[in-house]
């Protein structure tokens, strides 16, 4: 339950739940993406948001951003600072989008800055995005942590978390996602994501091949930037699973704490980000890599604990370049007695023929789900959108019935990967905490 805390925020809050509250703000806004940032400045001002934090980490890209944020806030909680944390979208719970110092916040911490957004904002209207954001920045500003890390959501521009200026950038891999907002090109989108960057600050570009468009204003605001392969690298020794990171006049072994290769340029991104804040020669090798251990981040190829004979593998990722990564580890866990078995829902507004163009080489049945969300795919069109020459073994309407199928014919040599979307994860394993209880 929301409690009014005597500043007055509950007068107008139109809801007693969380649940209630995240319902109502759906039907505030007549678009669910409407990017620019003159509306949620406003409302920004009215809630005297300004300086959240000792120290802000803009994190942009395209892919393995929740990742870069989880092993800043992890490696920067164990160094003994205070860390807060934003991102999105969350897998069960809408609380795992805010963390103070690794810990998701509580309902009541959520409801009650509801409630101050609800206040400030007087007739404007927000997108359920903006609303949370501005609630995000609340909380964090209320406990002005010595670092707050903040996901941008969609683009870097005009979203929502850039009303904040960031002390860092870490810009991600970009790639080709979100073109009705963002454009149909690298570069295009390049320059949306750039859209972060201030004049002269410290900045990680983790994608080797950067787009001219982010290159140019770099070079315009004059920032201090390190680049993946050009300025540092992680290769691989000969101790199984250890990398070496080299940088400038510094090296340190690390052991990547998320599973999946894509994981090994991501951590080698936070090293660099990480020097550019710390003299990490002053630390030592072995500190700065076990400071890294105990990350973790749900939905990034990850096996999960179960009573099934079969293993089943979840994956939040939706675009061609994130399938080509799966492709890359499903290889790596593939039996040769066993089957490779996606089961797969998407959004309407992703290249769906690409992501299984991508990893149809690997995979022996394809099974598509309905998605029954904002932007959800129905299983029949779906498969119109991948086409013929893809063979679809199965479709289903819902998650259940999609896992009872699983447990009835799939041996203890399968592999199920569920992936395509959040939404794909969250109702999957909504689905087996019904059968037992799952700890994710």
């Amino acid at each position: 339950m929301c409690h009014d805390d005597g500043a007055g925020y509950a007068l107008k809050a139109r809801k007693d739940t969380l649940d209630d509250w995240l319902a109502w703000q759906l039907s505030l806004h007549d678009k669910s993406i409407e990017l620019g940032l003159e509306r949620v400045a406003a409302v920004a001002t009215g809630l005297e948001i300004d300086s959240i934090a000792s120290n802000v980490i803009t994190v942009a890209g395209t892919n393995g951003k929740g990742s870069t944020v989880a092993c800043y806030e992890n490696w920067l909680h164990k160094a003994g600072f205070s860390v807060a944390s934003y991102t999105s979208p969350h897998l069960l719970r809408y609380n795992e989008r805010i963390k103070l110092n690794t810990q998701c916040v509580s309902d009541d911490e959520i409801c009650e800055a509801f409630g101050a957004v609800d206040m400030a904002r007087g007739e404007v209207t927000l997108t359920y995005f903006e609303f949370g954001t501005l609630a995000a920045l609340w909380l964090i500003n209320r406990h002005q942590p010595d670092y707050a890390i903040l996901e941008v959501g969609l683009g870097g521009r005009l979203d929502a978390v850039n009303i904040i200026d960031a002390d860092m950038v870490h810009l991600t891999s970009i790639a080709i996602d979100h073109q009705s907002w963002l454009g149909n090109t690298r570069e295009q989108i390049g320059y949306e994501k750039a859209g972060v960057l201030r004049a002269g600050i410290l900045v990680v570009c983790n994608d080797p091949q950067l787009p001219n468009s982010v290159l140019d204003e770099l070079s315009r605001l004059e920032c201090h930037y390190l680049q993946y392969q050009r300025d540092f690298d992680l290769q691989e020794t000969h101790q199984q699973g250890v990398y070496e990171w080299q940088g400038n006049e510094f090296k340190c072994r690390v052991r990547p704490p998320l599973p999946g290769v894509y994981q090994l340029q991501n951590i080698a991104g936070v090293i660099a980000g990480l020097s550019l804040l710390f003299p990490l020669q002053h630390l030592g090798e072995g500190v700065v890599g076990e400071r890294f251990s105990g990350t973790r981040l749900p939905g990034r190829f990850q096996c999960l604990d179960t009573e099934f004979v079969f293993d089943t593998y979840i994956d939040v990722g939706h675009n061609r370049d994130a399938a080509k990564a799966l492709a890359k580890n499903l290889v790596q866990v593939k039996r040769a007695s066993g089957k490779i078995i996606v089961l797969l829902g998407m959004l309407e507004d992703k290249e769906n023929n690409y992501f299984v163009a991508e990893l149809d080489d690997i995979v022996d049945e394809w099974w598509l789900l309905s998605l029954d969300c904002d932007r959800g795919l129905d299983a029949d069109i779906l498969a119109e959108r991948i086409g013929s020459r893809f063979s679809i073994e199965m479709k289903f309407s819902n998650s259940d019935l999609a896992l009872g199928h699983a447990l009835s014919s799939l041996s203890n040599q399968d592999i199920i990967m569920v992936t395509g979307s959040f939404a794909t994860v969250e109702i999957f394993l909504q689905a087996i905490s019904k059968v037992h209880p799952i700890q994710i």
